[in-house]
């Protein structure tokens, strides 16, 4: 499974970066996400997180790839199905706005059977949190 969303936000990166790289707080702007754990003291690559979301197990991610400023990558491994979640900033008008950009991949042997059971779910998680995270910015610009 692979799904891809993208939202325009009338905040400059920056701002938006801000309220991506702050994971504890995403309970507070989405109804996907119930609580998050660092369990590093910084994102950063190497840095690991818990995750817990309704309905779906509570899941540790490791981030695999940081560019402060522009974006992150995160990998989960559970039951043989890899789960990498992308975030991307890129800068709109000049950097009086910004484009945000979430991915959600998934790989291994089981990966088209949990497709079938919770695709929609995901798909819909993915939406919300770029909903959240949009307004979260916008309302911190």
């Amino acid at each position: 499974m692979e799904f891809w969303t993208e939202a325009d936000v009338d905040a400059p990166p920056a701002a938006l970066w801000a309220v991506l790289t702050n994971p504890t707080d995403w309970p507070r702007w989405t109804d996907s996400i119930t609580s998050v754990e660092l369990l590093d003291p910084t994102l950063t690559t190497g840095a690991r997180v818990r995750v817990s979301q309704p309905g779906l197990r509570p899941m540790v991610w490791t981030v695999t790839e940081f560019t402060e400023g522009t974006g992150f990558a995160w990998t989960a491994v559970a039951g043989g199905v890899t789960t990498i979640g992308d975030h991307r900033v890129a800068p709109l008008d000049g950097g009086r706005r910004s484009r945000l950009v979430l991915g959600l991949r998934q790989r291994g042997l089981l990966a088209p059977l949990l497709n079938l059971m919770i695709g929609g779910r995901v798909r819909r998680y993915v939406e919300l949190e770029a909903a959240g995270l949009q307004a979260a910015a916008e309302k911190s610009a």
